[in-house]
């Protein structure tokens, strides 16, 4: 693999001699090329949210494996999911090197374990309609690697998401994404341009996969577990304008039969 992109230096220096407002003009310069990158890679992105479509349809999951920054966003968009499409838990699920208590402290060493992924993806019982995609900023981690390879070698759909060209997780599954966006503004802290790529791509690839499982009507989430008053209120606002009824009707609605799809549905007999 050729020198890495997300190691290289900074098109900037004497960061610490810049006064704060020059600092922030100039990260947000850096993050305003984020996402002219990722359109560049909607074609892969695509493929991916095809492909595991296809998969949870037939009852498959989504897994994402990733390490540090990495994981985290993983599991964020995976812990999305079922309070914004109605999903259960363990339909799109995230793991991260070194377990959940990596989430919050980095656990020494936990990623350059090349084993330790499908360990992970085991104790789900996984199975052929699943799909795997191992996110890594670097496109190095060995616990991604090693987990795509695997889940590749048993019957699964692999897909990653990394930041550097030709690296060693993209040609270890079947569609990479590889979103190049440049040297960090402070020197391979991947937590920045890199970890908002991954998060774009990530927003768009559940998205998309929900969309395509009838998970949003209109444009509108009808599934979505209304778990707070905000939830609620938002849930009332779409029945009243859907169904042209009063704020308390679709209260007592709501509160009968627990989600929006359900008060349409009845609705519509």
């Amino acid at each position: 693999m050729k020198d890495r992109t997300t190691e290289s230096d900074s098109l900037y220096d004497n960061l610490e001699n810049m006064p704060i407002g020059e600092l922030l003009h100039s990260i947000n310069r850096e993050d305003k090329k984020v996402p002219e990158v990722v359109e560049g890679c909607i074609p892969q992105i695509e493929k991916i949210v095809l492909e595991v479509s296809k998969r949870m349809k037939a009852g498959g999951r989504l897994f994402y494996i990733g390490a540090g920054t990495s994981g985290r966003l993983g599991i964020v968009d995976a812990s999305e999911c079922p309070p914004t499409f109605g999903v259960s838990h363990d339909m799109v699920i995230g793991l991260i090197a070194g377990g959940d208590s990596a989430i919050r402290k980095a656990v020494e060493f936990a990623e350059d374990d090349t084993e330790q992924a499908w360990k992970d993806l085991s104790e789900y019982n996984i199975g052929p309609n699943d799909s795997v995609i191992g996110i890594a900023a670097s496109g190095t981690t060995p616990y991604v690697i090693g987990g795509v390879k695997d889940a590749r070698e048993n019957g699964l759909f692999t897909g990653c998401i990394t930041c550097n060209d030709g690296s060693p997780l993209a040609q270890a599954v079947e569609v990479p994404v590889e979103a190049v966006v440049g040297p960090e503004f402070v020197t391979g802290s991947t937590r920045m341009k890199a970890g908002t790529a991954q998060k774009l791509i990530l927003n768009m690839i559940s998205t998309g996969v929900m969309i395509s499982l009838g998970r949003v009507k209109g444009n509108k989430m009808v599934d979505m577990q209304l778990s707070n008053d905000k939830l609620v209120e938002r849930g009332c606002r779409m029945l009243m304008n859907s169904l042209n009824i009063s704020r308390v009707e679709a209260q007592e609605l709501l509160s009968s039969y627990g989600s929006v799809r359900k008060v349409i549905e009845h609705y519509k007999k």
